[in-house]
């Protein structure tokens, strides 16, 4: 008789009987002018379920927030990490994400048997692994690495906003929104901006 995680994983498409543990990999602020992209791996406990998982772009900042404290409360273990600003200019942003997601996993107190990433890309690891497109809204684990990379990478902007307070970086959290163009063209680049992204390029090039 087939295990219900079998079952589960059998509909995602996924060659893998389900024992073992399992980590979901997220990441959020790949789009963003500025900051770092973090990127979150979480080993949920079936024992005590979080109840209310979802993509994280869809959840209102009040349940986000509720959710971050309640997962790691509840999860068997999770680590989050990031890549700098530095290092997304010096590789670029795809492979500054796919290092903040191996940094991630092997930050991990414990070891997965298999690991489910957002996206169609994978970082590069020792554990078996899978890419799951809209994986967020798919796989709880994932979605709760969503969660906590977005609102680990939202508190981060708020203290960018207190160091650089007329850049609207509390707002915007660094996409390139209008607001944001006009204070960079206006106030000139700050050490939180990704040189290597065009409209921050722009302006350094007209200075």
């Amino acid at each position: 008789m087939r295990s219900r995680k079998s079952s589960e994983f059998e509909q995602l498409g996924l060659d893998w009987n389900g024992q073992g543990l399992m980590a979901g990999v997220d990441e959020a602020g790949r789009g963003p002018l500025a900051g770092p992209v973090v990127a979150a791996a979480v080993m949920l406990n079936d024992a005590d379920p979080v109840l209310g998982l979802a993509d994280s772009k869809v959840l209102t900042e009040k349940r986000r927030e509720r959710l971050f404290d309640e997962i790691r409360a509840k999860a068997l273990c999770f680590c989050i990490a990031e890549a700098s600003v530095d290092e997304i200019d010096r590789l670029n942003i795809l492979q500054a994400t796919m290092l903040a997601m191996r940094r991630a996993v092997e930050g991990l107190r414990l070891k997965p048997a298999m690991v489910l990433v957002d996206g169609n890309r994978l970082p590069i690891l020792k554990i078996a692994a899978e890419a799951i497109v809209k994986g967020d809204a798919k796989v709880p684990a994932i979605s709760a690495a969503s969660i906590l990379a977005k609102v680990t990478r939202d508190r981060q902007c708020l203290l960018m906003a207190e160091s650089y307070p007329d850049y609207g970086f509390a707002q915007h959290k660094g996409y390139p929104t209008a607001e944001h163009l006009a204070a960079l063209r206006a106030l000139g680049v700050t050490p939180w901006h990704r040189r290597s992204f065009g409209p921050v390029r722009a302006v350094l090039e007209a200075q």
